[in-house]
């Protein structure tokens, strides 16, 4: 059974980096990385498909970055120039049958920037 385990959140002064990532017990065709902040519907940061296409959120274009290793099965979301509003936290979610549709999630590793 798959599972997704992520790590790497922390506590961040803004302007900083942070990597996350989620190791994937199993492979899955398209990958990618949500956040929820408090009171906030939880909403998309940056997917990658089967290809390697990236696709990511307006609010974080130009500054985070998401890759996969396939080799090692993680899947990786390089945070730059953070911003307090980047705090949430970070789940992993995997669509394990190309169906359009994020059916695995991790438990989710939280994310705080301070000003």
């Amino acid at each position: 059974q798959v599972q997704l385990v992520e790590s790497g959140g922390g506590s961040v002064q803004a302007g900083g980096s942070l990597r996350l990532s989620c190791l994937a017990s199993g492979a899955s065709p398209s990958m990618g990385w949500f956040r929820q902040a408090a009171g906030k519907e939880r909403e998309a940061v940056a997917v990658i498909n089967k290809r390697g296409n990236p696709a990511y959120a307006d609010s974080v274009k130009g500054r985070f970055a998401i890759s996969k290793d396939n080799a090692e099965s993680t899947l990786y979301l390089q945070m730059s120039s953070l911003v307090p509003e980047d705090t949430a936290m970070y789940y992993c979610a995997a669509d394990r049958f190309c169906s359009g549709s994020f059916d695995l999630w991790g438990q989710g590793t939280q994310v705080t920037v301070s000003s």
